[in-house]
């Protein structure tokens, strides 16, 4: 029989040929009349044939059949290659749940083969026990063409997943077959993520999930450079989010990040996990969402407790004002009267160690001792102007140009001595670096070195009509000792004023408001914004932000509010 062809043989033994070669076809075997093509360049894709010969209608009912072998062919040839785990998590998942539902299939074929070894099984019976499986099959294998073709993993399979379940909404049960794949397919998806808002670990060996570390990035950046992108970059959100979480994501790169912060100060962070916090799917009941707000509840008022309590974020800002604000009158006072000497020099003949022991000495022997705070304070010598350490601060929101800055500062006749160049320095540690970053501190500065200047200036000014008094007696009027006195008296008014003005107006109500806003901040997100948005605006109303003001060569008309302020103080 075997070199004979089919239809030379009665159309009842065809039948029972046909059926044994089925029942091989549907475990993906080649039988004596059916035969398995492979499809060129489709690695997976194979056709099935029978023999031509064959009476007409059991070849109709037999090719009716051949989509169910195929697709089967097709599923278990992803299911092979799918298995490693270099493939990633989710396709080893996806995999191991295809290769349940095909254990299924196989028994109903083991099934049918004994039914036909009864003699109870005709092509017609065939077709109709298959029918259970042709559109559930049939469906894995569009799912899996798919993820061959676009060489899906990780976030792109559960999106693939997803949206094949919802195009299978006018038949439940292939929605309902799709949706458990995708539910077993989430469940290592959804291991790394409940680590990374719980623990604020990221376990994700084959770069699956959605969120990125970048190790190059050092905290240490923070204190060090002006630019650094610690907080925004060194974890960050990567393309191919799983839909069902695109609304949360991030909130849940927030959480991890919150996390990690007190991980690294070696605060043990630990999370209470209930069986109802385990994010086990991502049903429609949308419990997940429940679980990843509360992570994220805790994990932000923990980190903003351990800020403000352990780390006395609100003292540090409190000494920042005091210092760098010139809150403290007298410890600069001090300085400025014993250090004068020092700071006449030119910057680069100025001894920064002796400045230093002259700051340490001002300190001690001021209010400023009873400051625990104060050990945290050095100084420094600038190398450039404030003119000049303007024009590098590209991000700062003004109009500074720095060509027209530099030619300026060129021209200036005046040599830079400590006086335009002195500044003190706050040492700030992990993980207070987040809010008084490097940046932050320079803006400091800056205020710093400009109050400073007015200082020195007011205290030139007051010395000089103090001499020009002792020349009361002498009849004056008319001479230009005299006018020199009214010329001196009306520039102490004023710069008396401009300090009145950068003190009480600004500085004093704007640290009050950020001190008020930064009690109900919820997060540290939120404590950096409100600290930032404070340095911004007390850099604008210190004028800092107006090179018309700064650069002589300007011609400028003065913004009226701040003309009648100083007006009204100078009187």
């Amino acid at each position: 029989m075997a070199g004979s062809v089919l239809g030379s043989y009665a159309v009842s033994v065809q039948e029972l040929l046909v059926i044994d070669d089925l029942l091989s076809a549907l475990a993906g075997i080649e039988g004596r009349y059916i035969s398995i093509k492979r499809v060129r360049g489709k690695d997976g894709y194979v056709v099935f044939q029978i023999d031509s010969s064959m009476d007409l209608a059991l070849q109709e009912l037999t090719r009716r059949i051949f989509p169910l072998c195929e697709d089967f062919v097709l599923v278990s040839q992803f299911v092979e290659s799918r298995s490693h785990f270099k493939n990633g998590l989710v396709n080893h998942a996806l995999a191991a749940a295809l290769r349940a539902f095909l254990l299924d299939y196989q028994a109903m074929v083991a099934q049918l083969e004994h039914q036909f070894r009864l003699g109870r099984l005709s092509v017609q019976g065939l077709w109709f026990f298959c029918q259970r499986m042709m559109s559930s099959l049939n469906a894995l294998a569009v799912l899996v063409e798919k993820a061959i073709s676009n060489n899906t993993s990780g976030s792109a399979t559960l999106n693939l997943l997803q949206s094949q379940a919802k195009a299978m909404a006018g038949d439940s049960a292939v929605r309902s077959l799709l949706e458990k794949m995708a539910e077993c397919a989430s469940a290592a998806y959804l291991r790394m993520l409940e680590r990374w808002v719980y623990e604020g670990v990221i376990d994700d060996p084959y770069g699956e999930f959605f969120i990125a570390e970048n190790k190059s990035l050092q905290k240490e950046s923070l204190t060090q450079d002006y630019d650094a992108k610690y907080w925004q970059q060194r974890y960050s959100l990567k393309d191919g989010i799983p839909t069902f979480l695109n609304n949360v994501a991030a909130t849940i790169l927030t959480t991890g990040k919150y996390l990690n912060v007190m991980r690294e100060c070696g605060h043990n962070v630990q999370v209470s996990l209930s069986e109802n916090s385990k994010l086990t799917s991502f049903g429609s009941n949308h419990q997940y969402l429940e679980c990843i707000k509360s992570a994220y509840d805790f994990a932000s008022g923990e980190l903003l407790t351990l800020m403000k309590d352990k780390y006395d974020l609100i003292g540090k800002l409190r000494s920042l004002k005091r210092y760098l604000l010139l809150d403290q009158g007298d410890f600069l006072v001090h300085f400025m009267d014993i250090a004068r000497e020092e700071l006449t020099k030119k910057p680069e003949d100025i001894s920064v160690e002796k400045l230093q022991s002259l700051v340490d000495i001002a300190l001690r022997s001021t209010a400023a001792a009873s400051d625990p705070s104060h050990e945290e304070l050095t100084c420094c010598v600038e190398r450039s102007s404030l003119l000049n350490k303007l024009t590098t601060l590209k991000d700062l929101d003004c109009a500074y140009s720095s060509d027209k800055l530099a030619s300026a500062d060129v021209d200036q006749p005046m040599t830079l001595t400590g006086l335009e160049t002195f500044c003190l320095v706050y040492k700030i540690q992990w993980p207070l670096s987040l809010v008084i970053s490097r940046k932050a501190l320079t803006k400091y500065q800056l205020i710093f070195r400009l109050l400073f200047h007015c200082k020195h200036v007011s205290r030139q000014l007051c010395t000089a009509w103090q001499i020009q008094q002792g020349f009361r007696s002498v009849k004056i009027l008319g001479t230009p000792i005299l006018r020199s006195s009214i010329l001196c008296r009306s520039m102490l008014k004023f710069v008396n004023s401009l300090l009145h003005y950068l003190t009480f107006e600004v500085l004093e109500p704007n640290w009050h408001l950020m001190h008020d806003r930064l009690e109900t901040a919820r997060s540290i997100d939120e404590v950096i914004q409100i600290h930032d948005f404070f340095l911004q605006k007390c850099l604008k109303e210190c004028l800092l932000l107006l090179p018309e003001l700064l650069v002589p060569e300007c011609h400028w008309s003065p913004p009226l509010a701040n003309t009648e302020d100083f007006r009204r103080n100078s009187g």
